[in-house]
């Protein structure tokens, strides 16, 4: 149940766009019914309710309906928000804004302080924390929950835990954002964040609807990191690789046979580590991933990727293809020798998802379709693999250059000159009986 300390808060003065105040309805009170098929039109509408004067509901283009009361104390005009339609009904709504009109008149706080059931208001840290129990725990993979975490306790609750949610404004957030900028990924992703902890605000009642801070501030544009492994390249690797698996350090059997797998299967690195021996198929030569990133999918093995699996020794008790150090666990990191074994290899700012890039741009080069290149890496969006469009057109245009080129040759050179000829070549082969 809401308090009324929970839900009045003072209208802002000046709003950013206007609002039109509708007539009383006739001979309709305000009920549940007459609420939910109220429209706002082309602008944020307030209807007043016949029976009860200076109390309304305020309905937003959004969609978002809140009642409100008017009164004037002082001489002057003052609307406070009751609370939010649905967390509050239509008849609970009237009864507090009896409240609220006499206490106005009175010039009294219109939501007094009662310290028996009085609560302070919620900060960004209380609404990031129900935002990650309510909302993210519940319908995201442990993944997920895990980077939503980190964006609030790395960026959001160090600017902004202690702060009211009805006082986060807009400012703050540019300012965060800005602050930031040195990583436009973490800086978009956590205005993204965010404004979803704000937008539950909105729905359960404690922020004004339609004023989401988060939602006018302009994201920065992604760096790019495209980094593909040339035929040199993959030759190094493999040779450290080699060297490691012989004994040369650097990288445990299961560390280079991860390795391995991601570069000839495309695999995003979770599904390698995530892998266990019930869903490896030889005979179908495919993974079966129960729960890959975009959910169930078959992932084709060739026959290298086979004799990777092959070779691969099973250990007593151990479900997982990959396993690591600890009796029965699959092996967490994988970064750590992915560095040594890149330093080796000269491939310094190679990082283990560009093994991934690396794939679909070989397959694209061999003249596979965008739409196979998104099966064989398991996307569940063309435009995700849309970002490999311009590696299509490389062979293309390369056959394109040689065609051109061959026929430029004799196109725009012209023809051949004549070689010089020497005048006293027209009397060689002459006899002297045919001299004049």
């Amino acid at each position: 149940m809401l308090t009324a300390r929970d839900t009045v808060r003072e209208e802002p003065k000046a709003a950013t766009h206007r609002v039109r105040t509708m007539p009383r309805l006739r001979d309709r009170k305000l009920s549940n019914r007459i609420v939910a098929g109220l429209c706002a039109g082309d602008r944020d509408t307030i209807f007043w309710d016949p029976e009860l004067p200076g109390f309304g509901v305020r309905v937003y283009l959004s969609g978002a309906k809140v009642y409100v009361v008017q009164g004037r104390e002082r001489g002057r005009s003052r609307r406070v928000t009751v609370g939010r339609h649905g967390p509050l009904s239509a008849d609970e709504a009237r009864r507090r804004a009896a409240r609220f009109i006499t206490r106005i008149k009175r010039w009294e706080d219109p939501a007094p302080p009662f310290p028996a059931v009085a609560r302070a208001e919620p900060t960004v840290a209380d609404l990031a924390r129900r935002y990650l129990d309510e909302r993210v725990a519940p319908h995201c993979k442990p993944r997920t929950l895990e980077l939503y975490r980190a964006v609030v306790h790395r960026h959001l609750l160090p600017a902004f835990g202690p702060l009211p949610i009805t006082g986060l404004a807009r400012e703050q957030v540019s300012s965060l954002h800005h602050r930031l900028r040195e990583t436009p990924y973490a800086a978009n992703r956590a205005v993204e964040v965010l404004g979803r902890i704000v937008g539950m605000a909105e729905d359960q009642g404690l922020r004004p609807p339609g004023a989401n801070p988060c939602r006018s501030i302009d994201k920065y544009r992604p760096r790019r990191h495209e980094r593909f492994l040339s035929e040199e390249e993959y030759r190094r690797l493999g040779g450290v690789l080699d060297a490691a698996e012989a004994g040369a350090g650097g990288a445990s059997p299961g560390a280079v046979a991860a390795i391995r797998l991601l570069a000839l299967t495309g695999c995003r690195r979770s599904e390698i580590l995530a892998l266990r021996w019930e869903h490896v198929d030889p005979a179908a030569g495919e993974l079966r991933l129960p729960d890959s990133k975009t959910g169930a999918r078959l992932a084709p093995l060739s026959r290298a990727a086979l004799e990777v699996l092959t070779a691969l020794p099973r250990a007593p008790g151990n479900p997982w293809v990959i396993p690591g150090r600890r009796p029965g666990a699959p092996l967490r990191n994988l970064q750590h020798p992915w560095e040594i074994v890149r330093a080796r290899a000269g491939l310094d700012d190679v990082r283990l998802h560009d093994l991934r890039h690396s794939f679909a741009s070989r397959a694209l080069a061999l003249g596979e379709s965008l739409s196979m290149i998104g099966e064989l890496l398991g996307h569940r969006r063309v435009r995700t693999t849309a970002r490999y469009a311009h590696l299509a057109r490389d062979p293309v245009n390369a056959s394109s250059a040689r065609v051109a080129d061959s026929i430029g040759a004799a196109l725009l050179l012209g023809p051949e000159p004549a070689p010089h000829e020497d005048p006293r070549d027209r009397n060689r082969g002459r006899t002297t009986e045919n001299r004049p």
